[in-house]
């Protein structure tokens, strides 16, 4: 009897004492959204602000946080946490690079009269990588597919791909951008499009009757993907915008800046590069969207850049070599029947020459296929080791879809491999492949 007046007793004075206690500001626990470290002006709302007004005001370009509005949901905070834990050491990578590219893209956008914080889709398309590739072959810091490329004006032929050029992929970029926009009137929805299509994105609206990404998300008229493609974005962003306090550490690397010179006829990198006084590799750092070692020749006058500061430079010591010590180049479609032997002697050089120059391994050559071939109208031989360029044996693993009626002979003919390279890199792939397949391949990647 005396335990239960006890405990009645108790019970009693806590629910006295409760109120006092609200009183004296003592509240049930709860989460704190001020994330230790994290200013208040970088933590977005947690309510839906997809309605907010997103007309872009230029005078405020300075003093806004974000951009683009944000939302802290679940779904975001999740990605959070993805990229802080698991994720961490690629996103470490991406911010390391983005150091580089995201000034220049920034005032990419700004001249466009676009939000800044776009930038930062290129950070979850590719880790601003200008030699990312896809496994639909999207290529390029914005992950261009070929048709959208060149709808926005980007060259994509043997020589060159204009989607992996940091500075015209991202003009391309800010127009696909505010077609987008101009289409949907909301940056979510514009996003979403920009990753699923704009044609998925316009049923999925029609569908939902509704123009909010929110309820999209909910629906099943969108893919996986794309429901995770904005909170994936928000995510990024609002990291990238304070790294420190997310735990990531801030990059060194300096900015991408660059002279330009004009180069009239084809013209081979190592050649620019030593007359620039820099690498070989630094020009093709510098020019990522030459596919061959040599500036393409159905472009009177390209354009191409220079490490800052080496214009000058470059300038005195093209112009004093002579023209006659400077080598000709011709592309040539291997026939049926061709040799190494018999095109040396077409062209006026030496098999080990063009075996060199291509990066061959063998003194076979495949029909159907292109070579570059050095020519010297006054017959005198040049040393090619110093102009074989390295690039030429560096690969890149992709992952590639099987198309339908593909198989493995065809598929490693396109791609310059073996049926056994294609077996030994997808362990157990069997003798055949099917339509929609995703297998690995290691490919030049000046063939990307």
């Amino acid at each position: 009897m005396r335990y239960k007046f006890v405990i009645i007793f108790l019970m009693v004075s806590a629910f006295i004492a409760l109120p006092f206690a609200y009183a004296a500001g003592e509240s049930p626990a709860s989460p704190s959204r001020n994330q230790p470290g994290i200013p208040s002006e970088y933590i977005p709302p947690k309510e839906d602000i997809a309605q907010v007004d997103e007309a872009i005001d230029e005078s405020s370009f300075e003093v806004k946080q974000y951009h683009i509005p944000m939302i802290l949901n679940d779904s975001v905070e999740n990605h959070l946490e993805y990229f802080k834990t698991r994720g961490r050491d690629v996103f470490q990578r991406w911010l390391d690079r983005s150091a580089r590219y995201i000034p220049l893209m920034k005032e990419i956008f700004k001249e466009k009269n676009l939000p800044e914080d776009l930038v930062y889709v290129a950070m979850i398309e590719s880790g601003f990588n200008p030699y990312a590739v896809s496994w639909a072959k999207a290529v390029g810091p914005w992950q261009f597919m070929p048709a959208t490329g060149k709808n926005y004006g980007l060259k994509i032929d043997w020589w060159i791909d204009e989607r992996k050029d940091p500075v015209k992929s991202t003009h391309a970029a800010a127009e696909h951008f505010k077609d987008l926009y101009n289409l949907f009137g909301s940056w979510p929805l514009a996003l979403a499009s920009y990753n699923a299509g704009a044609g998925k994105v316009q049923r999925a609206v029609l569908r939902t009757r509704s123009e909010d990404f929110w309820d999209l998300k909910a629906s099943r008229y969108i893919r996986k993907e794309t429901k995770n493609y904005i909170p994936k974005y928000m995510a990024a962003t609002i990291i990238a915008k304070n790294p420190e306090a997310y735990g990531f550490a801030l990059s060194t690397i300096e900015p991408f800046q660059y002279d330009e010179v004009e180069i009239n006829g084809m013209t081979d990198l190592r050649l620019i590069a030593r007359s620039a006084g820099c690498t070989y590799e630094e020009i093709k750092e510098m020019n990522p969207e030459l596919k061959r070692w040599i500036t393409p020749p159905d472009i009177t006058s390209y354009v191409i850049r220079l490490p800052k500061g080496t214009k000058q430079t470059f300038l005195t010591n093209f112009e004093a070599i002579p023209a006659d010590q400077k080598i000709r180049w011709e592309r040539h479609l291997v026939g049926k029947g061709d040799t190494l032997t018999a095109l040396a002697k077409q062209y006026n050089t030496t098999p080990e020459a063009i075996r060199d120059i291509n990066g061959l391994k063998k003194n076979r050559v495949t029909p159907g296929k292109h070579l570059i071939v050095p020519v010297d109208t006054n017959g005198s031989t040049h040393d090619m080791s110093t102009l074989a360029p390295e690039q030429a044996g560096k690969r890149q693993q992709i992952l590639y879809r099987v198309r339908r009626g593909e198989t493995l002979w065809k598929i490693a003919k396109d791609h310059e491999v073996t049926v056994s390279d294609i077996k030994e890199w997808n362990r157990g792939i069997g003798r055949s492949v099917r339509a929609g397949q995703k297998i690995k391949l290691v490919v030049n990647v000046d063939q990307i």
